[in-house]
């Protein structure tokens, strides 16, 4: 349909189309009013976004938490007046004058969805493609959860997981990868329907984009089915009931739709985004059979209708609640670890199972965190993960947790098979899903392939845990492609994440023990490949420092080694703070008292009170030496412009770790220089 023959849209008393219509309407005067948004979308997918909330879809408004409720999820965020008209319509606690407040400072209505900002959204989502992998992350959650606490008479957890998503999401990779994990996985609570318009920023998608999608989707293992009329709502509504039986396989429902429907421009990029117009505004309201200059007008008719979800969601929870007593009463050892699990609080006395490490000889971090995962794992059920095809490298197996795959829903080791991009999404997905602390584990270069999806989690301020190993130059022999110089200071760039970089296991077992204290934010372990001596915590300060992000682990000593005021500050993460300890072993004896400060998570120390930062970092010492392998990036507000910093600028080299190091010039040497350096200006 091209803007001069706009589609005409008869008017109608039926109480489908009224409904329809009032989400259009609302949505294209919301548009309209902040004069920017994207209108074609909700125009065009009201239709299955009507049929599928009030006829399938199981929420309370009045409780968004409600554990056992669908998730529906807009994966195409930037057609958010969609999700904000169906929130108001249904009774959460969205007001109207929300939805006129579209894209304003301070509102619950921006842009694209954020989670725990807007009552009802499930994720943040505008990036496309990542809700399309964090709802099948959300479904491997439920079925993980349902695996473990469901019985034939008690089905605890039985939701969908309903999205919208858009020929932008499905020429994402991210939901390429996804998709083929679902697929794999016979996910069959995961039913989404697909807007298939054939018109993207640019113009139709054969520009770019010519694959049998439906075919595609078959390959990777999902059911597919084809509405060709996206406005056909009998035709929708047997779709839904199709997918929903079955049970071993996704389902890809392709709904043709017209982008924009009603409006001068639809079915033309025109149509995507941007406010149409008043004049256009008024010709789509015509169109529709709608006053022209009513502005957020919703019929009584159709609100009552929308409203009856209310009661409906009610009476659906209260079922379920009932369902859950009968339970208790039936199973009341079962009832209590399901109780722990969904309540989100951690079981009593869980740091005490932390391992000690007490007496235990040089090794890599990547394995002192493998000893800390298989410690917990017994008295933590909700410890749940994997890798990207890594675990024998990452060590994030869980010891006896059996693999979670189709069928073996209960397994706690996930093979998330090489897809970093997916692996990251759907982590996010299964902790918004509740119950489950979700974390993954790769070589730290390939953070770069999940950055996106760690920045949403971080922007959602969900608990996610990433393990990330072989963090610097010191692998070894795989050389630069594998040895991470900027990825470290990329992650320390992205707001909420913890970047933790312990020095020996007793820092790791304190990096596990903060990432899991952690219950809405997300935390990277950045972890060694080769091993590292074991810090004496009888001659060095204890490693519970590392709570605090940044501690002094040797103090300067005198000449009878007693407490002195440090001539030199000696900074340092990971693999570099015993190196730092050997070169302070040389100053003291050349008698320059040096203070060694062990940083593995400089967020952590930002938040650390003024009092507690100045007693570590006194200004009044401005002889510093920041010693990382990494990019200088990070360094330059903690050595100050008196001070030094031995990093990479370079990419590094394929030898053997140790002699990487010496060659780029980490050594103890190296460090003496640079220190005897700076105490000279």
């Amino acid at each position: 349909m091209s803007a001069s023959t706009p589609q005409e849209v008869k008017p109608t008393e039926d109480l489908d189309q009224l409904c329809i219509n009032t989400i259009r309407t609302l949505s294209i005067d919301a548009v309209q009013k902040a004069e920017s948004g994207h209108p074609g979308l909700p125009l065009g997918a009201a239709p299955m976004a009507y049929v599928l909330w009030t006829r399938f879809l199981r929420f309370n408004p009045k409780n968004p938490k409600w554990a056992n409720r669908d998730r529906f999820l807009l994966s195409a965020g930037h057609g958010s007046m969609l999700l904000y008209s169906l929130l108001y319509l249904t009774g959460y606690d969205l007001p109207l004058e929300e939805l006129k407040n579209f894209r304003q400072w301070g509102s619950k209505t921006p842009g694209h969805p954020e989670y725990g900002l807007t009552p009802g959204v499930e994720i943040t989502t505008g990036p496309l493609g990542q809700g399309f992998a964090n709802g099948v992350g959300m479904a491997i959650g439920a079925a993980h959860l349902a695996a473990k606490f469901n019985k034939a008479e008690f089905p605890l957890i039985d939701h969908y997981v309903y999205a919208i998503v858009s020929d932008g999401d499905l020429m994402e990779g991210v939901a390429s990868e996804a998709a083929s994990l679902a697929g794999h996985l016979k996910l069959g609570k995961l039913i989404y329907l697909y807007d298939d318009n054939q018109v993207t920023i640019e113009g139709f998608t054969n520009l770019a984009f010519s694959e049998n999608v439906p075919k595609r989707f078959e390959a990777y293992g999902w059911h597919t089915l084809t509405v060709e009329d996206g406005n056909d709502t009998e035709a929708i509504d047997r779709a839904i009931r199709e997918a929903q039986s079955i049970s071993t396989k996704p389902s890809l429902i392709s709904v043709k739709t017209t982008i924009g429907y009603g409006m001068p421009t639809a079915g033309t990029r025109k149509a995507h985004s941007d406010a149409p117009g008043e004049d256009a505004v008024r010709e789509t309201k015509r169109h529709l059979g709608w006053p022209e200059d009513k502005t957020f007008y919703v019929p009584e008719e159709a609100l009552s209708h929308f409203r009856e979800a209310i009661e409906r969601g009610a009476r659906q929870e209260e079922e379920w609640n009932a369902l859950i007593k009968k339970y208790e009463e039936k199973s009341p050892d079962a009832s209590q670890k399901w109780r722990l699990t969904m309540s989100g609080d951690l079981p009593d006395g869980w740091e005490s199972h932390l391992p000690s490490f007490e007496n235990a000889k040089p090794m890599a971090t990547r394995q002192a965190s493998g000893e800390v995962i298989n410690a917990l794992a017994p008295h933590m059920p909700m410890l749940f993960g994997g890798s990207a095809d890594l675990g024998p490298s990452t060590n994030t197996d869980i010891k006896d947790g059996g693999s979670f795959e189709a069928g073996e829903f209960e397994g706690r080791i996930i093979h998330f098979g090489v897809r970093e991009h997916a692996m990251g999404s759907t982590m996010t997905g299964i902790s918004l899903n509740g119950g489950l602390i979700p974390y993954g584990g790769t070589f730290l270069t390939f953070s770069d392939y999940m950055r996106p999806a760690i920045r949403l989690a971080c922007l959602s301020e969900v608990q996610v845990i990433y393990v990330f190993t072989h963090d610097s130059i010191g692998l070894g022999e795989d050389g630069p492609t594998h040895q991470p110089i900027e990825q470290i200071a990329a992650l320390r760039a992205i707001p909420h994440l913890f970047v933790i970089r312990p020095a020996d296991p007793h820092e790791v077992r304190e990096a596990w023990r903060t990432a899991i204290l952690r219950r809405n934010l997300p935390t990277a372990l950045a972890l060694t490949r080769q091993k590292l001596p074991v810090i004496d915590r009888t001659r060095f300060a204890s490693a519970e420092g590392a709570r605090r992000g940044a501690y002094i682990l040797a103090e300067a000593e005198g000449a009878n080694v007693e407490k002195a005021t440090p001539q030199l500050i000696l900074l340092a993460t990971g693999s570099e703070v015993s190196l730092v300890l050997e070169a302070r072993e040389q100053l003291q004896k050349d008698g320059v008292p040096t203070r060694v400060i062990s940083m593995p998570c400089l967020e952590l120390f930002e938040e650390q009170p003024a009092e507690y930062r100045e007693e570590v970092l006194p200004t009044s010492i401005t002889a510093r030496l920041a010693v990382e392998a990494g990019v200088h990036q990070s360094w330059d507000r903690y050595v100050g412009p008196q001070g030094d910093v031995i990093c990479l600028n370079r990419f590094g080299g394929s030898a053997p770790g140790d002699v990487a190091m010496r060659e780029l010039g980490f050594t103890v040497e190296n460090v003496l220089n640079h220190a005897r350096a700076l105490l000279q200006r």
